[in-house]
């Protein structure tokens, strides 16, 4: 008699599957559809961030407490899972961890901030000369537009939309340049110092998400600027309502100097970047101002204590109208002498930062510093990010997620977007800096803590914060010069606020969130059309713009204007495309009648890709490595070759072999 099978009691799992079996025999299978859709997934939602560690502290209720339902519509599990709790030593060590990554968090986020500085440094020597060389020639100047791409080009250079500013402020007050023709360099200089954070972005490259998101949230400070452009531009130009507006309010306030602007965040980062490099921006001001002995300084700074003196001195003049008003002038052996103030400054100290002795010009230092502030740059941000991927998990980062991103209730959800923006302007008033607050919070995008809506107000705040620091440090300028630094300032004020009225109250207006979303994609899919961006729109494009300009306003018109219809029209009939296609002639309903190249990234994706592979197997196989590795496989293959030989030398073997071979297949 065959023994009895075991009995066992009835669990969860085997009523569940004989509830399933009695329902598949009385029901009827429904018909399969293998050509269903799956639910596509939104990679713009923000990602779970799970804790996959052991709790704090487990919770287990009682085991009878796990139990099946099961009903005809819908089978309900509740299975309470007993989860292991941490122990006092666990528990200790947790804290600890926690602990010095958050000292580790804050030290890679201070070599961030002083990396940005330094690369603002090593910008500086690379291209300010060019920089101070651009600015003056004042008949291209006069162009706006011109204008425009020369504050581009110039903070794009420079890395820094104060020091373009203060540029722009010198030349004012030396009566190069009037106020109304600074307003579009002023425009410009808002538009270059977004591109920091899009190269912070570019650098989280790596994964595909997390950086359609990171470019996105760079990229919508880039859509604003160049959409506030496009739209307050012509109207400056028509009516001067910036210009106007600021000499309202300075005529009508009897505004006096005061103390200089807070300098809250260099007392932090000057310990460090000061023992790396020191420069002396007033050479780019004197060079732009026109100073023919500025061109031959340096803009590294070698002698960081100095002190002028002031002496009454002899000197010889040609006769008696040339001598100095108010002072002796006397005739003696036959030549007419009179008295002059000259100030002679004393070097006292050296600076003492690595570069002061190294007599390197000005560009190889550039060049080194630009170098070592990138590989710092990129080894901060992969850390940060890496640190905020283990630190925001479980309870912390949906606190954190439900801070930054959920709204207020119903009745006052739109002053969430003010409040945030009020944020951004608070904190890039303490930081003194749009760029590194912009680039700091682009990484956190990246990983999914703060979304693209709740970025873009932040970005804003960002652009009003730089601006109020401007206006701290304009109030500090000497008498003379104060009223044209204060009115600049506030053109710069009140563009970004016009910006702001344009592009933010009303959600339809809220353009740049969805072109910045269209860029993500793209770049996501492409990730090279990155660089290309960058390229195009901080470099080649206004660069293009200036050699029209300064071929004269007849060129300009000439070929912009066609070109900027031709835009606007393929802009009409993508929407078009989109949204009512029956309206478009039947060629037009689609861009296939054109080459492939011209509508498509796709052929254009191919060549890179090839050109990428070329040179990464044509340029490896030149290294060392690459041709011993290449040895190691020709000796495997000869012995996999000997390995055959031997074992096929017996047919019977090999029939042998064979069979069995085909019995497994079988």
């Amino acid at each position: 008699m065959p023994p009895l099978p075991e009995t066992h009691p009835a669990t969860p799992s085997a009523e569940l599957d004989a509830h399933r079996a009695r329902k598949d025999a009385t029901d009827p299978e429904p018909p399969t559809d293998e050509s269903e859709p799956e639910e596509e997934v939104d990679p713009w939602d923000l990602p779970e961030l799970r804790d996959t560690g052991v709790k704090w502290s487990g919770k287990c209720n009682s085991a009878n407490e796990a139990r099946a339902r099961a009903t005809l519509l819908r089978v309900t599990l509740f299975v309470c899972v007993c989860s292991a709790d941490l122990d006092t030593k666990g528990k200790v060590l947790r804290v600890l961890k926690s602990i010095v990554k958050f000292i580790l968090l804050l030290g890679l986020l201070y070599v961030f901030v002083c990396s940005l500085d330094i690369l603002s440094s090593a910008f500086q020597l690379v291209g300010g000369k060019a920089a101070g060389d651009i600015f003056q020639d004042n008949a291209v100047l006069s162009n706006p537009v011109a204008g425009l791409v020369i504050g581009v080009l110039v903070t794009v250079l420079v890395q820094s939309s104060s020091t373009s500013s203060s540029i722009v402020v010198s030349m004012v007050s030396s009566g190069l340049l009037e106020v109304k023709s600074a307003v579009p360099i002023i425009m410009g200089a808002n538009i270059g110092t977004s591109v920091t954070n899009t190269i912070v972005a570019v650098m989280q490259a790596g994964d595909r998400n997390e950086f359609r998101r990171a470019f996105a949230g760079a990229t919508v400070h880039d859509f604003f600027n160049w959409l506030s452009v496009l739209v307050l531009l012509p109207l400056e130009v028509a009516s001067g309502y910036l210009y106007r507006l600021t000499k309202l309010i300075i005529d009508s306030f009897n505004i006096q100097t005061g103390a200089d602007a807070p300098d809250l965040l260099k007392v932090i980062t000057e310990p460090l970047t000061k023992n790396i490099i020191e420069l002396d921006t007033s050479v780019i001001r004197d060079i732009a101002t026109g100073d023919p002995a500025a061109r031959n300084k340096s803009l590294i700074k070698i002698w960081c204590k100095t002190k002028k003196v002031t002496n009454l001195v002899n000197i010889t003049v040609p006769g008696f109208v040339n001598c100095t008003p108010d002072a002796l002038c006397w005739e003696e052996d036959g030549q007419i002498w009179t008295q002059k103030n000259q100030t002679e400054t004393i070097n006292l100290n050296k600076c003492t930062h690595m570069f002061v002795y190294a007599n390197l010009p000005d560009l190889a230092v550039g060049l080194i510093l630009l170098a070592l502030s990138l590989l710092a740059l990129c080894t901060c941000l992969i850390l940060i990010v890496k640190l905020l991927n283990s630190m925001l998990k479980g309870q912390v980062a949906v606190v954190i997620k439900k801070v930054l991103n959920t709204d207020f209730p119903f009745p006052f959800a739109w002053v969430t977007g003010y409040i945030a923006i009020l944020v951004g302007a608070g904190m890039t008033f303490i930081v003194q800096s749009s760029s590194v607050f912009t680039s700091a919070i682009t990484p956190l995008v990246g990983i999914g803590v703060i979304s693209l809506e709740r970025a873009y107000p932040l970005t804003l705040g960002s652009n009003i914060g730089t601006t109020t620091t401007a206006l701290l440090a304009a109030l500090a300028s000497p008498g003379e010069t104060l009223a044209n630094s204060l009115q600049i300032s506030l053109c710069h004020f009140f563009f970004n606020i016009s910006g702001i009225l344009l592009w933010y109250p009303i959600p339809f207006t809220r353009i740049p969130i969805r072109l910045a979303k269209a860029l993500g994609n793209r770049t996501a899919k492409y990730r090279w059309f990155a660089a290309l961006y960058l390229i195009l729109c901080f470099l080649l494009f206004p660069l293009l713009v200036l050699g029209l300009s300064i071929a004269g306003w007849q060129v300009l018109v000439g070929v912009g204007v066609p070109v900027l219809v031709f835009v606007i029209f393929v802009i009409i009939v993508n929407i078009m495309q989109k949204r009512c296609p029956r309206f478009l002639p039947s060629f037009l309903r689609s861009w296939n009648f054109l080459p492939k190249p011209l509508h498509s990234f796709k052929p254009w994706d191919k060549v890179v890709t090839a050109s990428m592979t070329f040179c990464r197997t044509r340029c490896c196989c030149c290294c060392k490595c690459c041709k011993e590795k290449e040895r190691d496989e020709e000796k495997d293959d000869m012995k996999t070759k000997d390995k055959s030989l031997e074992m096929y030398d017996n047919p019977a073997l090999t029939i042998e072999d064979e069979a069995k071979v085909t019995a497994t297949h079988l």
